[in-house]
């Protein structure tokens, strides 16, 4: 297959960086490849109807695995999640410059399924402000402390579809969402504007109860723990487990860390929701509010080869300038 000479064949280590790709299903190659060469030949019909794609970037080329920033949404949203791609799931990378059909990378049909079908999270850090001048001053008495435990107990009532951890001056919260996958019924419920709501109600609970005002630092991406409950709680009592991989929380501290150097040196003022970029990007804020020039921050992501950035804004202003939702399909 593919032997047309107009046709570029790619070496999984010669893909293209950062630039539009696709991923395709192994099922459709054959197919694919008789419908490039008609249109080659005959300048008649086109491989674009065959099967379904994936949008990707390739970012970085390991040794055993590639590193892509993956667009599940980009109708209604501009959604971009960075996946892990292992070389022994790629058949082969095809492309045709002379007639504008960008890098297709053909992958095993039941891994690219999974990418549909698996689990992904939301997550955020949410931390009190002013706490060491409060404990000096005597502030956080063990009545005031029970208090928000059950107000927290209440809020997490309210919201079964997101773990709530609590250390009574901060907060790790964490919800599971579906990409959407229309051949196995599976709609999709990524709702990322809906932890700018729950900062607001924490941090009404801070100030009312402790007199606190509260910061939060949100990011998504992928969960390995799939298919299961947001929280494991062992039999015993004494064991929590999150669901989830570390990578998630060492991203949101990561963060955390830059908006303390930058606070300490003055690079941008005190913010209350701090996000990483593919998170906001992602927000259905007003086209007007062109979102993309706000100010932001560097940061050193964990499991990103390139440089990120985090947005820092007011949570009113985001609310405010929400768009009326738009459905996923």
């Amino acid at each position: 297959m593919f032997d047309h000479n107009d046709i570029d064949k790619y070496e999984i280590d010669e893909i293209p960086l950062d630039r539009d790709c696709d991923l395709i299903s192994d099922i459709y190659m054959r197919e694919f490849d008789e419908a490039l060469t008609n249109m080659i030949n005959n300048n008649d019909g086109t491989p674009y109807n065959i099967g379904c794609y994936s949008p990707v970037a390739v970012r970085k080329i390991n040794e055993n695995s590639l590193e892509l920033s993956w667009y599940p949404n980009t109708f209604t949203r501009f959604h971009e999640v960075s996946i892990t791609l292992p070389r022994d799931k790629i058949q082969i990378c095809v492309g045709c410059w002379r007639y504008d059909v960008k890098p297709c990378i053909f992958v095993d049909h039941t891994w690219l399924e999974q990418l549909y079908l698996k689990e992904y999270s939301v997550f955020a850090l949410i931390d009190a402000i002013g706490v060491k001048a409060a404990i000096k001053d005597n502030l956080l008495t063990k009545n005031k402390l029970i208090e928000l435990r059950n107000k927290i107990d209440d809020m997490a009532e309210t919201h079964g579809d997101i773990s709530f951890i609590s250390f009574a001056d901060s907060l790790i919260l964490k919800s599971n969402w579906a990409v959407g996958y229309f051949h196995k019924g599976i709609e999709c419920s990524y709702n990322p504007e809906k932890f700018l709501n729950i900062i607001k109600e924490v941090e009404e609970i801070y100030t009312d109860v402790l007199g606190l005002k509260i910061y939060a630092i949100l990011t998504q991406g992928s969960n390995e723990y799939y298919e299961e409950p947001l929280l494991h709680i062992s039999k015993s009592k004494n064991h929590i487990c999150l669901n989830s991989l570390g990578v998630p929380f060492a991203e949101l501290l990561a963060i955390d860390g830059a908006v303390k150097k930058a606070l300490k040196h003055g690079t941008h003022p005190r913010m209350q929701v701090y996000m990483d970029e593919q998170y906001y990007r992602s927000l259905q804020l007003k086209y007007e509010y062109d979102k993309n020039e706000k100010p932001k921050n560097t940061y050193t992501a964990v499991m990103k080869p390139q440089q990120s950035s985090y947005f820092y804004a007011s949570c009113d202003i985001l609310l405010e300038n929400m768009r009326e939702p738009e459905s996923e399909h």
